[in-house]
């Protein structure tokens, strides 16, 4: 089944230094667009991430220092890829936890506001664990009848993917084939920023999910711990994060001026 798309979706792999969100860096992207009109566009980078690859890393992905030695900086390219994604929503597996929330850290770090107001995003590792639990090349098995080859370069994830996620829509006939439906089904929590550090509650209102504010409404801590704010934008939390609570505070500070 082909996908129902208003606007173009990217999907998208990263091959990193780690896994954590706010420290570690991308070592190589590769983005696969797919346009309404059933055409694709699909480029792949390799990336210097300006600091030694972990062996244990390199293990995993096969990406050593020597080898992105003289490729070009995530600054370097950070506006081919923004301008390739910004007028599309965001696929990827396991991407809402992981991918998206490093490639937001990548970009802001670069100077460009990334954001995802008016984006969905669809996490194909969702539908798989909702529907079989399951890893990418046994996802790949079952939904397409084909061995995942190169498994682990971000190509090979990035196509296996987006014929996925075709399989998934050919085989569960309760998902609906449009974009904003299925990221409804892969969202798991109501997180406003993508490190789940900032949610809704069931009144639509922002909270803490974390420390002694755990469930307070943020507008409440900032307006009663104003040193708060300046504590977690001094902390090692991701830039996104970070972001979100700004707008947060603004917001607030306007509707007073108001």
């Amino acid at each position: 089944m082909e996908l129902k798309l208003h606007r173009p979706i990217c999907f998208f792999d990263l091959e990193t230094t780690g896994t954590d969100i706010c420290k570690d860096r991308i070592v190589e992207i590769s983005i696969l667009k797919v346009f309404p009109n059933g055409n694709k566009e699909s480029k792949t980078w390799l990336v210097n991430p300006e600091r030694p690859i972990p062996p244990q890393t390199t293990v995993f992905h096969g990406i050593t220092d020597d080898k992105v030695a003289n490729e070009p900086t995530f600054k370097q390219l950070s506006h081919q890829i923004y301008n390739l994604i910004k007028d599309a929503d965001l696929g990827g597996y396991n991407s809402d936890r992981f991918d998206i929330p490093l490639l937001a850290e990548e970009l802001l770090r670069a100077g460009l506001d990334f954001d995802m107001k008016n984006r969905v995003s669809v996490d194909v590792q969702t539908i798989f664990h909702k529907k079989e639990e399951r890893t990418l090349s046994a996802a790949y098995k079952f939904y397409c009848g084909q061995v995942l080859e190169n498994a682990h370069t971000a190509a090979a994830d990035t196509n296996a993917t987006y014929e996925i996620l075709k399989s998934q829509l050919d085989r569960y006939e309760d998902l609906e084939n449009d974009m904003k439906s299925l990221s409804e089904f892969t969202t798991r929590k109501k997180a406003i920023d993508f490190a789940g550090f900032i949610a809704l509650d069931e009144n639509g209102e922002e909270i803490f999910t974390f420390g002694k504010h755990k469930g307070v409404k943020v507008e409440k801590v900032l307006e009663q711990e104003p040193g708060y704010y300046g504590w977690i934008q001094n902390a090692d939390f991701p830039l996104y994060t970070k972001k979100v609570l700004t707008a947060i505070k603004l917001r607030k500070l306007n509707n007073k001026l108001v």
